[in-house]
């Protein structure tokens, strides 16, 4: 079982997919949890959630997933654990911005942005949850040692 959880290709295209959706989700994390970036930090943003009408157990796992799940996709470790949970994060938002239609608001046309990024996030998040994180990842050292044993 544990050998599935680490188990990667040694795949540059799967390096390049995990790095972006890690560095693209890691600042989004960060404003959630340390304030960094112009957020508002950990309580402040856990109030706005539950200010519309999301659970803290919910704003708490939004805030794991989008920082130290981020990192793990960065670093390669439990890259298939990590992108499960960006992945629920981004299809959350996406349902949470759905009524402000698909595209990005580039020229604020609209109330807010759309969900065609969520969208972009999710697909990559479900081919590393699938295949792995690739080469240079945490996970395959870990799946070496597994197998070694």
């Amino acid at each position: 079982m544990l050998e599935k959880l680490f188990y990667t290709e040694a795949s540059l295209l799967l390096t390049l997919l995990r790095l972006v959706l890690g560095l693209v989700i890691l600042p989004h994390g960060l404003q959630k949890l340390a304030g960094m970036f112009g957020g508002y930090g950990y309580s402040a943003t856990l109030d706005f959630f539950k200010s519309e009408g999301i659970p803290y157990a919910v704003g708490f796992l939004v805030i794991v997933a989008e920082s130290f799940g981020a990192l793990g996709l960065i670093l390669g470790l439990f890259t298939r654990i990590s992108s499960f949970g960006i992945g629920l994060t981004m299809i959350g938002a996406a349902i949470y911005v759905r009524k402000n239609g698909f595209f990005m608001n580039w020229f604020n046309q609209q109330a807010g942005e759309g969900f065609e990024y969520h969208i972009l996030a999710i697909g990559i998040a479900v081919i590393l949850m699938v295949a792995g994180g690739g080469s240079f990842a945490a996970d395959s050292w870990i799946a070496n040692k597994i197998q070694s044993n």
